[in-house]
């Protein structure tokens, strides 16, 4: 049984009308196509074994650059990695390459195998970075709305050792509009395709896996975001600062769909603040 207010909260669709959702996300495509056109990298790359999923690394040079693994948004359920490319172009000015990853899509693949895709991905630039023009000591991932979560989920610790990977394996992070505490989905619209009970949505709540250490952060939410996922952003980032450096930013006039294409922007916010996280690494 769904709660309403619950359905109020986390229905994001209903923040934007139709048409701007369609044409947001038809820049998301166009953009992408625009930003990699020309670019040096390796497409369809197969990345983990125990799945199809594949992954783009664009923006490659001559030395090793740190990676930005970007991680599309779409309720877990929607888009793909060729709506996820449109920063490329303006992080390989800075030096940086993109790396944009699939996943399975709920609800025939449960979340729980998403998380693992994800985390695999950046085992993958880990592992593999190195033949694909990418220096696997300096990973930030990044995503928007479910990609916020996953990228969360990146973040938290005691996953690392399965992939046999050192634990700062992710250096800094940028969950966006994202979600990190899913059980409010379990009485949600949502859980039609997440199949989700309590147990699970606790399992897979990074905002209930905060310990201590872990990357910097940068948690940014949309002005006219979703009620929920100002609230949930809010909380990750109270939690997060507690362990690890990290900074709250909320994106004046912008929605859920369009602040995550400030990424391809330096001068933006976003923009600037990622660029920020690489400039730290050392």
């Amino acid at each position: 049984m769904t709660d309403p207010q619950i359905d109020v909260d986390y229905n994001v669709r209903n923040t934007v009308s139709p048409e701007l959702f369609d044409a947001t996300i038809d820049e998301y495509r166009r953009r992408s196509r625009e930003a990699v056109d020309g670019l040096d990298g390796f497409a369809e790359v197969r990345f983990d074994p125990d799945s199809a999923e594949r992954l783009d690394v664009w923006g490659t040079g001559r030395a090793l650059r740190p990676a930005f693994v970007a991680i599309h948004g779409g309720y877990w359920r929607a888009l793909s990695r060729h709506h996820t490319a449109f920063m490329a172009r303006m992080l390989d000015d800075a030096g940086v390459a993109t790396v944009a990853v699939d996943y399975g899509l709920a609800p025939h693949t449960p979340l729980e195998e998403i998380v693992r895709q994800v985390r695999a991905a950046v085992a993958w630039v880990y592992h593999h970075g190195a033949e694909h023009g990418l220096d696997r000591n300096r990973i930030i991932v990044g995503g928007s709305s479910a990609g916020g979560h996953l990228t969360a989920a990146t973040m938290t610790s005691g996953w690392q050792a399965g992939f046999g990977l050192p634990d700062d394996v992710v250096r800094a992070a940028m969950p966006i509009s994202g979600l990190f505490d899913i059980r409010p989905l379990v009485r949600s619209f949502a859980n039609e395709w997440l199949h989700l009970d309590d147990a699970r949505a606790s399992a897979l709540s990074p905002l209930l896996c905060v310990g201590d250490g872990g990357p910097r952060a940068v948690v940014a939410v949309a002005e006219h975001d979703g009620v929920g996922f100002l609230a949930q952003s809010r909380r990750f980032h109270d939690a997060w600062s507690r362990r690890a450096p990290s900074e709250l930013i909320v994106v004046p006039d912008r929605n859920h769909y369009d602040v995550f294409l400030d990424l391809a922007d330096p001068d933006s916010a976003l923009g600037a603040a990622l660029l920020g996280l690489f400039a730290d690494l050392t």
